[in-house]
Parts: structure tokens; C-alpha cells; sequence
């Protein structure tokens, strides 16, 4: 039997790195001001974050900037040109050591004294000079004479042909890329197999083009000619995929030189092919990929500033990792969500940017999928949505992050412990007094009647009678316990919520729109037996069902019709029970109220006609015992003259505070002042102005 070994885990061990709960930490406040899912964690890619270990993941932005970084590297590295000037430089050495071989011939003949045989050498030597002096500028054509010069220094001649087989070598590796591993030497026999897998390869294309059956069939292709093409492909298209990223790396690196470059080397290429069949099947494998895949960087031009020579092979190299850099970066760019990223590929991205941003990248990729299996949010018409779930967990993630600020023994005294009617059981009980409600706590009356029975028989017989206690017990009125229960408040809230323009502007938005989540989530998790009604105000006003508020977002408007919002307010709490209460918060004066035929007037600043219509709302509420409870956020002395003329015609409360502590104040609030909505608005002392630094 396989046996398992089990310890406690220390944050070394894999795992546990990223969780749905972690991602919300990370997305909680641009999630709660925009509202959209999609928007948070697109900001999330782009700007990274730190897994639940403190590591580092980079966001797209630094990934971006990493991978352009890669390419200037390359461009200001390589000089296209060089290479030409290496080859030349390895031709000039072998002319130079296959002269200094003729010198030396003619010098042993001029000391042999034998006439004839000087006669012959000098011949001989101007003949080889001559024919050295005349070879062509061009590199193609130096390769082509010296190819059928017959060398004199054996040394030279086998630098010239370890040259030609290397030259060879790197043109075809740079056309089909690791091809040229498998044909070392290139010789005629490996130069004809070429042609043939080759010409079998093409006809396979136009075969597919044509809408014919292959022939041969990849698999018979592959087990004729595979050792010819090393990179694993599983079928036809993988392959052809394959050489056409490579062949169009070598298109673009003609592009890339100059026009005498691109010529010069184009002859040499020819020249090295040395076959002008295998050297047409070339440039018709060219045509053919260059048609399937159109748009692949054939004709991508790259600018070069470096000194460092680079060869044919090398050069393809560096042209297709360009290629590569330049698809990953457009699928960068351009992901619109988390998902989209499982489209890079992991292992090249590892070898272009590195381990680290490849595992960025993973993690990056899994952001939605984790969120979805958690199940806070789920995909609708290809958007990503909140769950009821998701919705929860904004508000409790709200909620604690502004409780966690607060004193404990500030919280401590926000329970209601005082005792009498209701119907919320409690954790203590007392004996049955005539009045109280007949909720009998069962184990305890029976207790007490077992109790008192056992006190009379020990009274009677001693300890040794306990035995003898008869059942069924019988009950008698001062055994009767009684459940206790909390004395219960119902309120009715309202939370009226400023989604002007100016909300924004001022950076109070996300605090106003943060408390909301977290005064939903209190209530419903705390109070679930209470009300809260949400609308927002602008230059109109709108009710907001809870499940709107996390995609809810301020107007691009301008206009703050608390009158609206009042009248609103005042419709949902008239069928509610309880006490009512109206939480606003604002940071603006009212500009806007609307006109007898419905329609909305909008003056800055405020005219007598807009702050009229809103006290009289506010009359309306303080006549329907709605208490007002005003957080006026960066009031201005405007804004102050009027929040403390509305505090004192309802008898309510008004907070000047800021966006940093507003949470504070106003759930503490809502809190501690619960209990004392049962009085009316009328009889209770005059409204309060603080203000909260």
C-alpha cells in the first residue's frame, strides 16, 4: 500500500498562491467604482500584483515594456551587413594563403636549378595569379570561381570547402531551419534527398489547394522524410506552420537590407544551393507558404544600428524571435480579458521574456477562470458578470475594510442588550413571573422539577432514597422557566446616494459608493429583518435595486436634484413598517428640481426656486416621521449654510466629514443610533451638525 507523510504547511510548499478571495482584494476598489468586472481585472492585468506569498506578478504594462526592451536589445546588437564582410574576410585569407602556396612553389623550383621545371611553375603560378587576380567583387561570384579553381595549397582548399559546407549549411537552415542539421556537408546525394521531400512537400500543398486527397499522405511523407524536418510536427499544417514562420523570417531579413545587400545576397543564396531544381523548389515551398499564410511578417522591415556580424542562420534566428516578439505583444495588447491570455504560448514566452514573466503570465491567464469556479462571477453573453455571490462578497469585503479601522471596543458597544417582548430568543432565562410570555424553556423546567423532587426524597430518606425518584416528574408553577428575548427594533432606511459629476471630480465616488456596498451588506447580514431602499440623484433621480449597485456609476451630468431623490425616497419608505430614516450623502448644494409639468430645471449656482422645492420635501419627510441623516462630504460654507438649515427642520443629523473616514462615521452611526429611531421626529431634541476631521 502506498503510504502518505503529512505536515503542517509553512508558505514554502507550492499552492495556495492565489485564490478568488485574493483576486477580490486585489479588484475591491476599482471593481466597486466602475462596477464592471471585465474593467477591474483588465486594470489588474495591466498593472500586476502580489500573490498571497508577496511575490511579484507582473501586469501586461511591465510585460510590454520587457519585450520591447528585447527587441531594441536585437536592433542595437546586430549589423545585417556584417556578415557579407566576414565572408569576404575568410575568401581574402584563403586567396592570400593559396598565393603565399604559389610563392612558395615558384621559390622551390628557382632553387632546384632544374630549368624546365622553373619554366613550368612560372607558367603554372601566372596562370593561378591571373586567375586569383580576376575573380569578382561579388561574393556569389567569388564563391562560384574559387569552386572551380584548383588549388594549389592544400590548406586553402580545405578552408574553402570547410567555408562553402558551412555557407551551405546556413542557407538552408535559414530557409527550413533545423533542416540543414540532418544534411551536414550537404553533398549531391543529400542535396537531391532535399529536392525530393521538397517537391513531395509542394505537391502536398497544391494538392490541399486543389481540394485533391494527398499523396503521398503526411504520415507516408513524414516516414520517408521526417528525419529531415526535426520539429515534431503531428500533422500537415503544424508543419507547414513551422516553415513558414521561418522562411518568412528570411523574407524579412532580405527586406530589411539594402537594395545591393538584399541582391548580393540573393546570388549567394543561389550560388550555395548550388542546384537550380532544389533552388526552384525553394522558392516554390516560398510561394506556397507565402499563400496559406499571408499574414505572416514577410516583408517586415527592421532597422539595425550595431556593430556585432551576424550569419545567414543567426540572422533567421533573430528575425523569427522578432516575429514571435511581435505576435505576443499584439496578443498582449490587445487581450481583452484574463481569458485570452491561455492563448500565449507558455514555453516560448519562458524563452523570449524569461521564467518570471512567463509565470506572471499564467497566473495572469487563470484570474477569471478562478473567479468563475469560486463561483463570484459567471460569463453571460461573453461578459463576464457577478454572482449573488460576488455581490456578497463586495459588500463583506467593503464592510470589514471599514469596520477594521475602527476601535474594538468601539464596535463593542454597538449590541442592544436590553431585554423584554419580541421574538429573537436570547441566551438567558428567568423563572415565570404572571405577564411574561409563556415561551417555556423545556430542559430547564424539567430540571428544576427533577431538582426539587431529588430535594425532597434525600430530605426524607437520605441519599440512598434518590432512587427511588417516581417519573412521570410533575410540573408545578414555580418550576417554569422562561426564554428571555431581545428587545428588537425594525428600521427603514433609504440610502441616497450623489452620482453627479462632481462626485468624481472631487475623488469622493468610490468612498461614497464603498459605504453603500458595506451599509447593504450590514444590514442584510445583521438586521435581515430590516429595510434599505437605495436611490442615486443627479440631475434626475432613480431607484437602484441592490443587485444594481456594484455596476452603478456616477452621471456625466451635472445637476443635484435632491428634491427627486426625496420624493423617491419618501414613495419606497411609505409602505415599509417601522421606524424610517433617510442616509444621504452629497457633496454638492441642490442645482435641480423638478417643475410642475415634469420637466427638470438646472441652475448653478442654486436659485431661491430649486432650494425652496427641496425643503419642502424635506417638510414632507419630517411630517411622515422620516429622520434625515445628512454626510456632506468637502462642504463648502454654501453647502454647510444649507445642510444645517434641512438638519434643523427634520430634527435630524448632519456629519461634515471627508471620503477617508465617512465609512467610519456613518456606519458607526447607523449603529449606535438604531435603537432611538422609534422616537418621531417631533419629539425629539434639535438636529445635530458635526463635523467629522
Amino acid at each position: 500500500m502506498r503510504g502518505f507523510h503529512y505536515s503542517r504547511w509553512d508558505g514554502s510548499q507550492a499552492g495556495f498562491d492565489l485564490d478568488a478571495d485574493a483576486i477580490f482584494d486585489e479588484i475591491n476598489d476599482e471593481l466597486i467604482y466602475h462596477g464592471d468586472v471585465n474593467a477591474a481585472l483588465r486594470q489588474m492585468m495591466q498593472s500586476g500584483f502580489k500573490d498571497r506569498k508577496g511575490r511579484e506578478v507582473a501586469g501586461l504594462r511591465e510585460l510590454l515594456e520587457r519585450l520591447r526592451q528585447r527587441r531594441r536589445e536585437a536592433q542595437e546588437r546586430y549589423d545585417l551587413g556584417g556578415g557579407f564582410s566576414e565572408i569576404a574576410r575568410q575568401l581574402d585569407e584563403i586567396v592570400a594563403s593559396e598565393k603565399e602556396a604559389l610563392s612558395q612553389l615558384l621559390g622551390e623550383a628557382e632553387a632546384s636549378g632544374d630549368e624546365r621545371r622553373q619554366e613550368v611553375t612560372r607558367e603554372v603560378v601566372s596562370d593561378k595569379e591571373m586567375e586569383l587576380g580576376l575573380l569578382p567583387d561579388d561574393l556569389a561570384g567569388r564563391l562560384r570561381a574559387l569552386s572551380g579553381y584548383e588549388f594549389t595549397s592544400p590548406e586553402a582548399r580545405e578552408r574553402f570547402e570547410e567555408l562553402l559546407a558551412r555557407l551551405r549549411q546556413e542557407v538552408v537552415q535559414s530557409y527550413l531551419d533545423q533542416t540543414a542539421t540532418s544534411l551536414a556537408g550537404m553533398g549531391e546525394e543529400q542535396k537531391e534527398r532535399l529536392r525530393q521531400a521538397l517537391d513531395a512537400l509542394n505537391k502536398m500543398i497544391e494538392q490541399r489547394q486543389a481540394g485533391q486527397e494527398l499523396d503521398p499522405s503526411f504520415e507516408q511523407f513524414m516516414s520517408e522524410f521526417g528525419e529531415l524536418f526535426p520539429g515534431n510536427p503531428k500533422s500537415l499544417d503544424e508543419l507547414l506552420e513551422q516553415l513558414a514562420e521561418r522562411m518568412a523570417a528570411t523574407s524579412a531579413m532580405l527586406a530589411s537590407m539594402s537594395p545591393g545587400q538584399r541582391s548580393q545576397l540573393s546570388q549567394l543564396m543561389d550560388e550555395l544551393l548550388g542546384d537550380l531544381d532544389l533552388s526552384w523548389q525553394v522558392n516554390r515551398l516560398g510561394a506556397n507558404l507565402r499563400s496559406l499564410f499571408p499574414d505572416a511578417a514577410w516583408e517586415r522591415r527592421v532597422e539595425f544600428s550595431g556593430g556585432q556580424a551576424i550569419g545567414l542562420s543567426e540572422a533567421s534566428d533573430v528575425f523569427q524571435e522578432l516575429a514571435e516578439l511581435d505576435q505576443l505583444e499584439q496578443l498582449l495588447s490587445g487581450a481583452p480579458q484574463p481569458g485570452a491570455l491561455a492563448e500565449v504560448d507558455l514555453d516560448r514566452a519562458r524563452q523570449l521574456l524569461g521564467e518570471q514573466a512567463a509565470d506572471s503570465l499564467d497566473q495572469l491567464a487563470r484570474l477569471a477562470r478562478r473567479l468563475e469556479e469560486s463561483g463570484l462571477v459567471e460569463t453571460r453573453e461573453g461578459r463576464l458578470e457577478l454572482t449573488p455571490a460576488g455581490l456578497r462578497k463586495i459588500g463583506q469585503r467593503a464592510l470589514k475594510e471599514l469596520f477594521s479601522r475602527l476601535a474594538k471596543d468601539r464596535l463593542g458597544g454597538h449590541e442592544l442588550v436590553a431585554t423584554g417582548s419580541g421574538h429573537e430568543r436570547a441566551e438567558w432565562t428567568k423563572p415565570y413571573e404572571l405577564g411574561d410570555p409563556f415561551n417555556l424553556h423545556i430542559e430547564r423546567t424539567v430540571r428544576n422539577a427533577i431538582g426539587r423532587e431529588a430535594e425532597r426524597v434525600e430530605r426524607s430518606g437520605g441519599a440512598a432514597a434518590r432512587a427511588a425518584v417516581s417519573f412521570p416528574v410533575r410540573l408545578r408553577p414555580d418550576d417554569f422557566e422562561v426564554e428571555q428575548t431581545e428587545h428588537l427594533t425594525r428600521c427603514a432606511s433609504v440610502l441616497m446616494l450623489d452620482l453627479s459629476l462632481s462626485m468624481p471630480m472631487r475623488d469622493n465616488f468610490l468612498a461614497a459608493k464603498k459605504v453603500a456596498m458595506a451599509l447593504h451588506s450590514l444590514i442584510s447580514s445583521q438586521f435581515p429583518r430590516d429595510y434599505l431602499g437605495i436611490v442615486g440623484f443627479s440631475e434626475t433621480a432613480r431607484e437602484i435595486r441592490a443587485a444594481e449597485l456594484p455596476e452603478v456609476s456616477w452621471d456625466f451630468v451635472y445637476g443635484t436634484n435632491m428634491q427627486h431623490a426625496f420624493m423617491i425616497a419618501r414613495r419606497l419608505l411609505a409602505r415599509e413598517p417601522g421606524s424610517k430614516q433617510i442616509i444621504m450623502i452629497t457633496d454638492g448644494e441642490p442645482t435641480a428640481h423638478l417643475m410642475e409639468d415634469g420637466e427638470v430645471f438646472f441652475n448653478y449656482p442654486p436659485v431661491r426656486a430649486t432650494v425652496d422645492a427641496t425643503l419642502a420635501e424635506v417638510l414632507r419627510l419630517t411630517r411622515e416621521s422620516i429622520r434625515l441623516n445628512t454626510f456632506a462630504l468637502d462642504a463648502t460654507g454654501h453647502l454647510r449654510e444649507f445642510i444645517e438649515k434641512i438638519t434643523q427642520l427634520n430634527k435630524g443629523r448632519a456629519f461634515f466629514t471627508t471620503p477617508e473616514n465617512l465609512g467610519d462615521y456613518l456606519l458607526v452611526d447607523f449603529i449606535e443610533n438604531r435603537r432611538s429611531l422609534g422616537a418621531p421626529p417631533g419629539g425629539r431634541p434639535a438636529g445635530r451638525a458635526r463635523r467629522l476631521a
